[in-house]
């Protein structure tokens, strides 16, 4: 048969505080581990948001340089010559 024992106080409310404390940590850690998974998130979308801007931005100033090579590569001297025909053909016929 086990005879109970006497505990020192101090033991039994350095036991207590340890629980308490690991129970009072709990909700702080949680929250800390939430905040860093939002700023997580949010750099991620800022760099998604950040590369799709210069991906956009090289599309844009492809389509001016092509689309400035096609007026560039337009003969200005015979357009300028067939639109003149046309307009003298015109006036002729009245």
């Amino acid at each position: 048969m086990a005879f109970p024992t006497a505990v020192n106080d101090q033991i039994t409310d350095s036991i207590t505080q340890s629980g308490v404390e690991t129970l009072a940590s709990a909700p702080a850690m949680a929250l800390a581990a939430l905040y860093q998974a939002t700023a997580q998130a949010l750099a991620n979308a800022a760099h998604n948001a950040t590369t799709a801007q210069q991906q956009n931005n090289i599309t844009a100033q492809a389509a001016t340089v092509m689309g400035v090579a096609t007026l560039y590569s337009v003969d200005t001297a015979s357009t300028g010559s067939s639109t003149s025909d046309i307009l003298n053909a015109g006036t002729k016929g009245l």
